[in-house]
C-alpha cells in the first residue's frame, strides 16, 4: 500500500509541475479549484476549475 501511495503522490506532483510550467499560475489555480471541488463534492467549484483549464488549453485555438 505505501508503494501505491508514493507512486500516486509522484504522479500528482508531476502533473502539477507540468501544468505550472505550461500554463503558469492560472493553470495551478484551475487545477486547485478542480481538485478542491472534487474532494468536497461541490460541482460548482469543480466546474469553475474545469472551465479555467479548458479555456487555457483552448485559448490559442480561439
Amino acid at each position: 500500500m505505501p508503494a501505491l501511495a508514493l507512486l500516486s503522490a509522484v504522479f500528482v506532483v508531476g502533473i502539477d509541475q507540468m501544468i505550472s510550467w505550461r500554463y503558469g499560475a492560472t493553470g495551478v489555480i484551475g487545477l486547485l479549484l478542480l481538485t478542491v471541488g472534487l474532494k468536497a463534492k461541490n460541482p460548482a467549484v469543480s466546474s469553475m476549475g474545469a472551465v479555467v483549464l479548458a479555456l487555457l488549453v483552448a485559448g490559442p485555438a480561439l
